[in-house]
């Protein structure tokens, strides 16, 4: 729901706005919770256009912090679920966006949450994530998201430059991982730009970047068994300095030397390569060949 065109309440992304709120809770930032308030217009509407809004948009925010992003999606947006785990900052986040009746303020940790919960009994429309959430969860969060049957047509997130990297990097680079392959496996990734640490308050002490993934409508790589396409990934780069010949000993504990060079045989893959350096057709691959092999997963 689109408010008026009066814009007062994005001016919050300002060193000097976020200050005084600030002081007038009588608060300050809490370094534990990661809590770099985004203090630059430029940055916030960075962020607003790789989210492409249309007025029919639901959107779940992660650490909502003060209201600023949750403001300016609310003028934007059909509804707002705005998460934030700090209990101190939830009534300056209801100061903020209090006569936006469309937003719902959730007080919690998302990882202790049901994300499809937070969804329900908003505005049917497309399901979108827009998040500043602390750097020590956006890797979490965005894993969590992209596996979790939401609906969702786009994620954006600041994120710590780095892992902007990882995320959308191609194999055989050195950022490349189990973070850029569970991602792409999800979702189409795209870094959508980059901001200065100036853009927030306090400064944190890496550069950030905008990224933007959009979920695939099927997954890009045949996998049969996805529990076993994840369990091969996450072997293959339990160990980096490990070959495939001896790093997928990791997938099951019966699994024997001989049955991983003959798996990789019959996948066509070198037994002798690295993980960095498969790509999601071939870990496909590998899955389909090594599900016949493996135990079943524990359930104790």
């Amino acid at each position: 729901m689109r408010g008026d065109s009066d814009a007062s309440d994005e001016t919050l992304a300002t060193p000097a706005a976020t200050a005084r709120l600030l002081r007038a809770h009588g608060l300050r930032p809490r370094q534990h919770r990661g809590q770099h308030f985004m203090v630059s217009r430029r940055a916030l509407d960075a962020v607003l256009d790789a989210a492409a809004l249309d007025p029919g948009d639901v959107v779940l925010e992660v650490g909502a912090g003060l209201g600023t992003l949750t403001a300016a999606l609310a003028r934007r947006v059909s509804a707002v679920a705005a998460v934030e785990v700090d209990r101190a900052l939830i009534p300056v986040l209801r100061d903020t966006v209090g006569r936006f009746p469309h937003v719902r303020v959730v007080l919690g940790d998302i990882m202790d949450l049901d994300p499809a919960a937070l969804l329900e009994g908003l505005p049917a429309g497309p399901r979108k994530v827009v998040a500043n959430p602390p750097y020590y969860l956006a890797s979490l969060l965005m894993v969590r998201l992209l596996e979790t049957p939401l609906g969702l047509t786009r994620l954006v997130l600041t994120v710590q430059r780095e892992v902007a990297e990882r995320i959308v990097a191609p194999p055989g680079g050195r950022d490349y991982g189990l973070l850029s392959v569970l991602v792409q496996f999800r979702a189409a990734a795209r870094i959508a730009g980059h901001l200065p640490r100036s853009a927030f308050y306090p400064p944190p002490e890496v550069e950030s970047a905008v990224v933007t993934m959009v979920p695939h409508a099927a997954p890009p790589a045949v996998v049969e068994d996805e529990a076993v396409f994840l369990r091969v990934v996450r072997a293959a780069f339990g160990q980096r300095r490990k070959t495939l010949r001896n790093a997928l000993r990791a997938v099951d504990a019966t699994i024997t030397a001989e049955q991983v060079e003959a798996a990789c045989r019959a996948a066509g893959v070198d037994p002798g390569r690295r993980g960095e350096t498969l790509s999601l057709e071939e870990f496909a691959a590998l899955a389909r060949v090594l599900a016949p092999r493996l135990s079943p997963p524990s359930t104790g």
